[in-house]
């Protein structure tokens, strides 16, 4: 795919709320309920939150936001590449994206919660590849058979 724009954005912008709309209707289709942690419009505007979108041609590709946890660890939430635009870089593009900007503002480690059944096979990969490890539940996480829970060391090696 050729590269697009990724920049901060309006979770509240129309063309947005699509995507949000079809990521939620996703986590709720294949997780329990009460155990959905994808963010919703007011969550994604919480001061601790930078929003990305992925654009390419003014048409939102993926999204994906940043979350501050504490001085030292940042989570990657509600990220969401569209059908149309899968398997062809969207979501390797934002992680990617969300990782420098966690380098950039000193963060020590990233992580990120998803869901832990097949449909979330592709998800596993892409952080897989990207050099995210798995781990045990962190922050207000509990753990749980319906969840997964990877995270990146962006102090040393492998980072």
């Amino acid at each position: 795919m050729p590269d697009g724009l990724i920049s901060i954005d309006d979770p509240r912008a129309e063309d947005i709320g699509k995507l949000l709309e079809q990521h939620l209707a996703f986590a709720r289709s294949t997780t329990p309920p009460g155990e959905v942690y994808a963010l919703d419009v007011d969550a994604l505007t919480d001061p601790a939150v930078t929003f990305f979108s992925y654009r390419m041609e003014r048409k939102p590709l993926g999204v994906a936001a940043l979350k501050r946890l504490d001085d030292e660890h940042a989570e990657i939430k509600s990220m969401h590449t569209a059908e149309q635009a899968r398997g062809q870089g969207v979501g390797r593009a934002l992680v990617d994206h969300l990782v420098a900007v966690a380098r950039e503002r000193g963060y020590r480690r990233v992580s990120l919660e998803t869901g832990a059944g097949p449909p979330f096979a592709p998800a596993h990969r892409l952080y897989e590849r990207a050099n995210f490890k798995p781990c045990g539940a962190f922050g207000d996480y509990r753990p749980s058979p319906n969840s997964r829970y990877f995270t990146l060391s962006l102090d040393g090696a492998g980072a």
